[in-house]
């Protein structure tokens, strides 16, 4: 039996759906898939894989068991309930993003191959284990509560940002920054631009 395909992107967005139509369940759809605004508590029913962009966010969400095996664009599921990554596809073409959920650990991605930034803001993380180790954009941890940077990426070819954590050194931060660092407002804690360059080599401005 041949695989269903959808040319084109599908909207759900703003559907009142508590979940997804079984349709979708063995299909593959070569645009978009946007699901956000809803009321879905699970990703069961999404379709295999995704040409194109994946966006849940903004539902209540626990899991993300459900989701497309692959996503080649991005892959959303901020403002959600989340407190754990499980489920999450092998495969993002694009950027990551699940900020402000309920995560205190990204265990669960790091099986993940992330084409793009990745976004983890505003959760509940004490740490970065389990984070890619390469970065191809962005890289923003901010208003966490890490009190360590062990565990996240060693290059990140965009900005790093872990503003707003109770950091109290920078042991761990990334080797390479190709874009700013950001650094503030960390407990209390006036990191310096020579702290900074001491730990990493960075190609843009330096906050602290």
């Amino acid at each position: 039996m041949s695989k269903k395909i959808i040319e084109g992107g599908v909207d759900l967005s703003r559907h009142y759906l508590e979940r997804l139509p079984d349709f979708f369940k063995d299909v593959s759809i070569e645009g978009e898939f946007f699901c956000s605004r809803n009321q879905l508590t699970t990703l069961e029913g999404s379709p295999q894989s995704v040409g194109d962009h994946f966006i849940c966010s903004r539902n209540r969400l626990i899991s993300l068991k459900g989701a497309p095996q692959s996503v080649d664009g991005d892959f959303n599921c901020g403002d959600n309930r989340l407190t754990s990554l499980e489920g999450v596809p092998l495969i993002i073409g694009g950027a990551f993003s699940c900020i402000r959920n309920q995560l205190t650990t990204l265990e669960g991605i790091s099986k993940s191959t992330i084409g793009g930034g990745f976004f983890c803001g505003g959760n509940q993380l004490t740490s970065l284990e389990g984070a890619p180790p390469d970065i191809n954009g962005w890289f923003q941890c901010k208003l966490n509560r890490l009190t360590s940077l062990k565990g996240g990426p060693v290059y990140v070819r965009g900005v790093f940002d872990c503003s707003d954590n109770k950091l109290t050194s920078l042991e761990g931060a990334p080797r390479v920054v190709d874009g700013d660092f950001y650094c503030t407002d960390n407990d209390g804690v006036r990191f310096t631009e020579e702290q900074v360059r001491a730990v990493c080599r960075v190609g843009g401005d330096i906050y602290v």
